[in-house]
């Protein structure tokens, strides 16, 4: 991310490679039923098929998706997101105050689906629970790594693909494990037990 970091001390998100993980290499997390009713029917979002239950050891992070903005963002990450290619990913670059971010099956920032989006640009405004897409140089270079904004990061405005936005567990996403020194790197990484679309829960 060469430029969401003008403003900070950090220097760069890694550009995402190509590599895929076979189906076979990502795991299935299963969920007893009558958790998968509670949790439906307990967090309040306004679209079930549009809003996804991300796990962590600390707890359950909701994130309610924006089709309305960025529509084939949304439409990719929840395809991905039913192939289980998040289950077991970390949060490899976490830096107090700016962001988490994951989605890389290498966990060191290099690694993608395979499949790059066109940028879809808006005017939301990268907020604390923004959850918007990681990129390189290319603004049409992202693929399934994104971040989320611990704080308001004005600079990154226009720049990144805005498409959700943390509704519940924020306060879980804020006990992931800091990266240190300039880059943000996470030693021994926290990861996404499992992300599901609460529809399908």
């Amino acid at each position: 991310m060469t430029d969401l970091l003008e403003k900070t001390k950090t220097k760069n998100i890694a550009k995402p490679s190509t590599q895929k993980l076979a189906d076979k290499e990502t795991k299935k997390i299963a969920m007893s039923e009558t958790r998968a009713k509670k949790i439906k029917h307990s967090y309040k979002v306004k679209d079930a098929e549009n809003a996804l239950l991300l796990q962590t050891k600390y707890g359950d992070v909701i994130i309610e998706m924006m089709p309305d903005i960025a529509p084939n963002h949304v439409t990719r990450i929840k395809e991905l997101v039913r192939q289980g290619f998040y289950n077991g990913l970390k949060f490899h670059r976490v830096i107090e105050g700016f962001m988490a971010q994951a989605g890389c099956p290498r966990g060191d920032g290099t690694g993608g689906s395979g499949k790059k989006l066109k940028a879809e640009f808006n005017r939301r405004q990268h907020k604390r629970g923004t959850v918007s897409m990681a990129r390189a140089m290319d603004p049409d270079s992202g693929d399934s790594q994104f971040f989320i904004c611990y704080a308001d990061c004005p600079w990154l405005d226009g720049q990144y693909t805005i498409w959700g936005e943390v509704t519940s567990g924020m306060e879980f996403v804020d006990m992931l494990k800091k990266g240190g020194g300039q880059s943000g790197m996470v030693n021994a990484p926290d990861e996404i037990i499992a992300m599901s679309v609460i529809a399908d829960l």
